[in-house]
């Protein structure tokens, strides 16, 4: 007996209808574009930096309409604005209610200047990698070509002293500073802009005092005697370095975002970081003999001259212009100004004695202060601020 089965029977499923009018379309308003149109580019043309960075990080006053996607356990979600005293373009408008057919509350988008701040570096990702292989393939083949035509021996007992206690000391300086201070920034600063600005300068101090401790090794293996634990007696009890230790957890200890950059980039790093970095590393070391310590030294030094401080101008130039809160900020700032200034003063001076102690001496101490002072009266200056009357100290 044969049995047959029937052939199935097409079903009738409801085909989709492309309308063009929903979200998924195929052909929309510029799809045929390669660039994203959904942010205003600061010049004429989209950046590649911008392309990656701008919106990033969602926030509930642009496009998140459903509102943040996390918060803390006292119910705040998100990059609260408060986390810095300072204050941007739209900063007192309350957060929209979004939804369906809705609004923004009756104000155009975007609703706050912090999405004004572009970094002039253009740092991100892949910029962040190619730029610090480049300076640790640098600074690795200067400390090899160093090794090899043993330039090492050149130096006398004393200025190995001075290496191995006070170069070595520095490091604890770049490392506090790039996790306790800049990591800590980066996290509660409101956009993705300033986040990977303030990232990549925390990252810059770690390499820095990474390139330090591995200086620290080579030196330990190269010299014989060469004490490569002397840095943390140094760090710890020298009294020339109690001022600058004290000076950097202080700024660790900051809460408010915007102080910490303030106060670690345009108060510290010219009054105590370059001083000492360029006003004595940097002039005693070629009378030393020593002409490798600059190369490692002027890494750190151009990180934050050329990268670090560029993009601490464009950030607070932006808060000292704001349409809103311009004189808010300043007075907010001078008062930081005041506070901080007198405090790395104090620590400058108590490196005082550590200018003596190279056989062949860099330039005065007072002439290098006042170099300093000077360079660091430019940049408030040059921020709209007025010159702190603790300089004089």
């Amino acid at each position: 007996m044969t049995t047959t089965q029937d052939s199935p029977q097409a079903r009738s499923v409801p085909q989709p209808a492309f309308t063009d009018a929903e979200a998924g379309a195929k052909v929309f308003p510029d799809s045929t574009l390669r660039r994203f149109n959904y942010y205003t580019p600061q010049k004429r043309k989209q950046s590649h930096y911008e392309d990656v960075t701008v919106e990033v990080q969602p926030d509930p006053r642009h496009y998140l309409s459903q509102g943040w996607l996390y918060g803390f356990s006292d119910g705040r979600g998100g990059y609260p604005l408060d986390w810095t005293v300072l204050k941007a373009w739209g900063s007192d408008r309350p957060e929209p209610e979004r939804g369906p057919g809705t609004g923004g509350k009756g104000y155009d988008w975007p609703a706050t200047g912090w999405h004004e701040f572009r970094d002039p570096n253009e740092e991100w990702e892949m910029t962040l990698y190619r730029y610090n292989s480049n300076v640790v393939r640098q600074v690795t083949q200067n400390i090899e070509a160093a090794k090899q035509s043993k330039a090492f021996e050149q130096w006398n007992r004393n200025w190995i002293r001075f290496i191995e206690q006070h170069i070595g000391a520095w490091m604890h300086v770049d490392h506090g500073l790039g996790l306790y201070l800049f990591a800590n920034a980066n996290r509660r600063a409101p956009t993705n802009m300033h986040n990977n600005a303030i990232s990549v300068n925390s990252m810059h101090r770690i390499r820095a005092a990474q390139d330090l401790a591995l200086y620290n090794l080579t030196l330990s293996e190269e010299l014989e005697g060469f004490d490569g634990t002397a840095h943390l007696e140094t760090w710890n009890s020298d009294p020339a370095w109690q001022g600058v230790r004290d000076l950097a957890e202080r700024l660790t200890a900051i809460d408010d975002w915007c102080e910490a950059i303030f106060a670690a980039n345009v108060v510290f790093e010219p009054l105590v970081g370059e001083l000492f970095r360029s006003h004595l590393v940097q002039q005693a070391s070629p009378g030393n003999g020593d002409f490798v310590t600059p190369t490692v030294i002027g890494a750190a030094e151009y990180d934050y001259a050329e990268r670090d401080l560029r993009y601490t101008k464009a950030m607070f130039e932006l808060l000292t212009a704001d349409k809103e809160f311009a004189d808010h900020n300043k007075a907010i700032l001078q008062g930081w100004l005041s506070d901080w200034t007198t405090r790395a003063i104090a620590a400058a001076r108590t490196m005082q004695p550590l200018w003596s102690q190279p056989d062949s001496k860099p330039p005065r101490f007072e002439d290098g202060l006042d170099r300093a002072k000077s360079r660091f009266s430019g940049i408030v200056v040059g921020l709209g601020l007025e010159e702190p009357k603790e300089l004089t100290q």
